[in-house]
């Protein structure tokens, strides 16, 4: 099966820097139906209809956030696909005035494993809230991004283990086409009109490379108008998880949108987009902000540290975020060691808007032909301070 006209159009991506090559760094333009999303670009996670700790008008504002994520799985748990229809999609729900993508559900196979048995068919699975039985497959995992309204929707994948045998990450590989075809084909026969609407394929292959292309060859193929690198970060170090990077930008097409799902660390993001990645989105962010870590341009702060007791300097006055600049490390600290909420607040707007910040500058830097100098020199200065 190919793909249709329709589909083949959606895919509205731009690239607008000089093409250094089938893996070179590029800064482009996706045009999606809530709005544009300009590349690189790093995508806070907001897995249960909200960003944990922010406000949807402070990532719009203050973390200036083009699109934001979430999650097929969790959604459809709580509260329900039929209620996010009901408020008109995912962003309506959540009171969010940009692009969301959804992820299918595919990685919820790797990490609820204990709870889940698969098939061709689909997944069926144990709710990890109140046990009950659920069957994901393909048609259900478009059904209910369908219903999300989410501007770029995922193929449901299979994610194998980083340990994996070669014949188990093989059976995943095979798995995953065979779900991506199903999924287009439920795309493109859903019901409703798709308004610029898109379905990214997932490629997947763990730490084979040829198993990585022959993922992107077959999913290639079926002409997503965008692809995703799935299945890097799942256990392996972080050379195999950048090579394996690598190897996938390789072989797929340079003008559609690549996006490398779960990842990664400042520097793993500018080495990534010197590989050829566009999209990125990482709970790490938020995460940290909840354990009182910081992410700078002269590497991460502990500020749970009693050397911060007494630094009243801002968090970051290198920054543009408000949060960053208008609250001292000693400030914060107090917040933390009182165990206040506001310093998950003001930290989760912190590192979001210290991600988004590096994109925008590394987009830059594309544009006027000097990433590479600058990313070396960056990543050197950020890990002199970590």
């Amino acid at each position: 099966m190919t793909s249709s006209p329709d589909l083949q159009a959606s895919s509205n991506f731009h690239i607008e820097s000089d093409c250094l090559g089938q893996t070179g760094p590029r800064a482009g333009t996706l045009e999606l139906p809530r709005g544009t999303v300009r590349t690189p670009v790093f995508m806070p996670v907001g897995t249960q209809a909200t960003v944990k700790g922010t406000l949807p008008w402070d990532l719009k504002k203050v973390v200036r956030a083009p699109i934001i994520l979430g999650n097929t799985y969790h959604l459809n748990l709580r509260p329900g696909v039929e209620v996010v229809r009901q408020a008109g999609g995912l962003a309506d729900f959540m009171n969010w005035d940009g692009p969301v993508l959804t992820d299918s559900g595919g990685f919820q196979v790797f990490s609820l494993s204990k709870l889940r048995k698969i098939n061709d068919e689909g997944v069926r699975f144990r709710s990890h809230l109140d046990g009950r039985e659920i069957f994901l497959g393909p048609r259900e995992a478009v059904a209910i991004q369908d219903g999300l309204r989410s501007d770029i929707a995922m193929c449901l994948d299979v994610c194998p283990a980083a340990d994996d045998s070669q014949q188990e990450v093989e059976s995943a590989v095979n798995r995953t086409s065979l779900w991506a075809r199903a999924c287009l084909q439920a795309w493109e026969e859903g019901t409703g009109p798709k308004e610029g609407r898109n379905l990214f394929g997932i490629v997947q292959g763990g730490r084979f490379e040829e198993m990585r292309r022959q993922s992107a060859e077959q999913l290639i193929k079926l002409n997503f108008p965008g692809y995703a690198v799935g299945g890097v970060s799942v256990g392996e170090t972080e050379e195999e998880m950048l090579e394996q990077v690598n190897w996938t930008t390789r072989v797929l097409p340079v003008e559609k949108p690549r996006y490398v799902m779960g990842v990664g660390t400042p520097p793993q993001l500018l080495r990534m987009i010197g590989m050829g990645a566009d999209m990125f989105d990482c709970v790490m962010p938020s995460r940290a902000a909840r354990h009182g870590m910081a992410y700078t341009s002269t590497g991460t702060l502990n500020l749970r540290n009693e050397k911060f007791k007494d630094d009243f300097s801002p968090l970051d006055e290198n920054s543009d975020c408000p949060a960053s600049r208008e609250f001292s490390k000693s400030y914060l600290r107090h917040l933390i060691q009182a165990k206040e909420s506001l310093a998950g607040t003001i930290l989760t707007l912190h590192n979001l808007r210290f991600f988004v910040s590096l994109m925008e500058e590394a987009r830059k830097q594309i544009l006027n032909g000097e990433f590479e100098g600058w990313s070396n020199r960056w990543i050197c200065s950020y890990n002199s301070g970590a």
